[in-house]
């Protein structure tokens, strides 16, 4: 479970939906929540590992942003998440919204998700790749800019996170914890259908999902004693150890792929497994 954690976190296709359909096969229904939150946290910790630099970017940028210092003369105006106090400040004001709405979303569905059945998670696969499917269609026909050459292709340029992409995001990011509904795939095809590029709705994708993770491990901590009861502490540590080096690996080939845009891809993968959940469960 540890290892399909790792996998199924970052690639778009549901990790709560692959630990519940594992569950499932496996008769492990009786397992608390808060494993399965302890798993995300392990995958959690290779997000901090992999953008550790713009973690740490967003941090100074933030220390300064309080302390009222002035920006330091090295930037990198590529990056649209750190490269530059002004991108991070607005990287940080997107966080902020984005994980408020998640949260919020997130206290309703917290109560309805041991109870949904796995034919909704199945449906939640194919909900999952029709998602990818549109966002690759949107990302290559994107709307054109307001007074943009008519003779010249539409693109997604570059541009720091805004107040109504952090708000999409935080719905998708809300409506991708529940089974099936992939979190890293809602995100980042809502980002790219409200105009991201593939670079920043990737990296503001899964930058996103530290506070959320650590807000659902926080919830679910009443459940510490059922997991040490019900599962024990050498399969959590094991399982954590597996998800933490298996994401770390699964993150980076994603990443690959978001910048190339073919997480499209991933339908072909979930279409087959929904419909097959449907019929046999």
């Amino acid at each position: 479970m540890g290892s399909l954690q790792g996998l199924a976190e970052f690639l778009p296709i549901s990790s709560s939906g692959h630990l519940q359909l594992c569950q499932t096969l496996f008769g492990l229904e009786e397992v608390p929540v808060l494993f399965d939150v302890f798993l995300h946290l392990a995958t959690l910790a290779s997000v901090c590992l992999y953008f550790r630099k713009k973690i740490w970017n967003l941090l100074k940028i933030f220390g300064r942003w309080i302390a009222r210092k002035p920006q330091p003369e090295t930037t990198d105006p590529e990056d649209m998440i750190s490269g530059t106090d002004e991108y991070g400040r607005k990287a940080i004001i997107a966080l902020i919204v984005a994980t408020i709405i998640t949260g919020a979303i997130g206290v309703f569905t917290s109560k309805v998700i041991s109870d949904i059945p796995m034919k909704a998670v199945c449906a939640g696969f194919i909900c999952t790749a029709i998602l990818l499917i549109l966002s690759s269609y949107i990302e290559k026909h994107p709307r054109p800019a307001k007074n943009a050459n008519p003779d010249q292709p539409a693109v997604n340029t570059p541009k720091p996170v805004s107040l109504l992409q952090s708000v999409v995001v935080g719905i998708m990011q809300g409506l991708g914890t529940l089974p099936g509904i992939s979190r890293s795939g809602s995100t980042i095809a809502g980002s790219l259908y409200v105009g991201m590029d593939r670079k920043t709705a990737g990296d503001f994708s899964f930058i996103v999902s530290i506070p959320a993770i650590l807000g659902a491990f926080i919830l679910e901590l009443k459940d510490l004693g059922d997991v040490n009861e019900v599962v024990g502490a050498a399969p959590v540590i094991a399982g954590c150890a597996a998800a933490f080096a298996v994401g770390y690996i699964s993150l980076t080939y994603l990443m690959k792929m978001i910048r190339k845009g073919k997480i499209v891809w991933f339908a072909a993968y979930l279409i087959p497994l929904g419909i097959l959940g449907l019929i046999f469960f």
